[in-house]
């Protein structure tokens, strides 16, 4: 029997990067990892719903940046920059309350995603949102497909749902795909992102995977470049 594993990690070094980037000191390794764990449960919970595609953090000795990544920056800024301000506060309430070291000195970047179709954690929370609307998810899923599809830089999606799909007694699990989606290949650029939509019979699981071509080196080293 083969071991499934997850597309990202599975890709790690090769072509993908860490989500933490940071060097713990000796002693304090343990205390940083905490506060990072903490810090990214928290933002999940607070920023469902604002379409966020990733959130990375990057430690020095003397800062603590984050940099979240989002279909509409607009929602997080808020007017005049409070938004931003606003969760710089919550966040250090967190620190204050939990006790967390290193968040001394944070920033906190906001970017935009460009192509937010093409993105696995943005169209994990669409599906999301149209399950919790009650749409049909047979129709939820063949419209994101042909969304996913219609980019370009995509050439495979696959959709998975899992639970009391349309509120069936029975939980069962569909999946639709389109295109090619080799998890074997390392160097295959493969999105993959898992999401739940809180339904009021219990949740629905949704995992996406979005191929978008091969990664090769001389191409990389030509985009960094540029």
């Amino acid at each position: 029997m083969s071991h499934i594993v997850h597309p990202y990690s599975h890709r790690l070094g090769i072509i993908k990067d860490w989500k933490s980037r940071w060097f713990g000191a000796k002693g304090a390794y343990q205390r940083l990892l905490k506060s990072d764990i903490m810090v990214r449960e928290f933002l999940e919970k607070r920023l469902r719903g604002m379409f966020v595609a990733s959130v990375e953090m990057e430690r020095g000795n003397k800062f603590f940046r984050i940099i979240i990544r989002t279909s509409r920056p607009g929602l997080l800024i808020g007017r005049s920059g409070e938004g931003a301000v606003r969760l710089k506060n919550d966040l250090a309430k967190l620190a204050h309350k939990q006790g967390l070291t290193g968040l001394e000195n944070l920033k906190l970047d906001i970017e935009e995603v460009r192509s937010p179709e093409s993105n696995a954690a943005i169209v994990a929370h669409l599906v999301a949102e149209g399950l919790e609307k009650r749409l049909p998810f047979r129709r939820v899923m063949k419209q994101t497909i042909e969304k996913v599809m219609a980019n370009r830089d995509v050439k495979g999606v696959k959709v998975y749902l899992g639970g009391r799909l349309g509120g069936a007694e029975m939980a069962r699990t569909e999946e639709l795909k389109k295109g090619r989606i080799p998890l074997q290949t390392l160097r295959a650029d493969i999105d993959y992102a898992r999401e739940r939509a809180h339904m009021s019979y219990g949740d629905i699981g949704i995992k996406i995977w979005i191929y978008k071509g091969e990664v090769f080196e001389k191409a990389q080293n030509e985009k960094r470049k540029a």
